[in-house]
């Protein structure tokens, strides 16, 4: 009987060792370009990437160098609010062209990597006027070159910052501070755990309890019999 219990044991501290290793693991810090849309006058974090997005006449693209987790609900939306009348104002409309206001947030000098400086303090603006399939990632090289991508198409430096670095995690890291003037819709609706025990796990961990107590109680059934 002694055996049964220790082997009894074993195995709910094997499953609670396994759901433990199972449960999501706290997201890492990056510093990266974070690619934003406007529409609304509102900063959201875009669900596409800038090279395959193709946003339609009068759209709003921000770009915001940041370090944060890379999450919608973690990064800082662009400082600049998204406005494309005052954007594209001195930019005519044309024939078989579409315009697209693009705000270009460097980020701060806490944010910057080891031996660099943002290029500008306040955003940067610009209206790009370009064919009417054309992506945003198109209409940012026509204003803001040079542009650096990685193997995997990840965007890496706008006007050719950073000098080098695309994205990596960093090491015991915090999100520099920030204080966004618009706060983008996706944290309205993204919903935070407090980087608790997932509720999954605690289930998990409860059935495990349960599964001890009935085998336990079976046990000292049979003893009584």
């Amino acid at each position: 009987m002694q055996h049964r219990s220790l082997t009894l044991r074993a195995l709910l501290a094997g499953i609670v060792l396994t759901l433990l290793a199972a449960s999501p693991a706290l997201a890492s810090t990056y510093r990266y370009w974070s690619f934003w849309d406007g529409a609304g006058g509102t900063w959201a974090y875009a669900t596409q990437g800038p090279s395959s997005l193709r946003p339609a006449d009068g759209s709003v693209q921000g770009f915001h160098f940041v370090v944060s987790k890379d999450a919608a609900d973690q990064a800082a939306p662009p400082r600049t609010a998204p406005d494309f009348a005052a954007i594209c104002s001195a930019t005519a409309p044309a024939a078989g062209k579409k315009r697209i206001a693009l705000v270009i947030d460097f980020g701060t000098p806490a944010e910057a990597q080891a031996g660099e400086t943002p290029p500008q303090d306040a955003p940067r603006t610009a209206c790009a006027q370009v064919g009417p399939d054309a992506t945003t990632a198109e209409a940012l090289a026509e204003v803001a070159k040079p542009l650096r991508y990685n193997s995997a198409a990840l965007l890496c430096a706008i006007s050719g910052y950073p000098k080098q670095g695309c994205g990596e995690p960093l090491a015991d890291a915090a999100p520099a501070p920030a204080t966004p003037t618009a706060t983008p819709a996706a944290d309205a609706a993204a919903g935070s755990d407090g980087g608790g025990p997932s509720a999954g796990l605690l289930a998990g961990i409860a059935a495990v309890a349960a599964l001890g107590a009935a085998t336990l109680w079976q046990s000292r059934r049979r003893r009584t019999r």
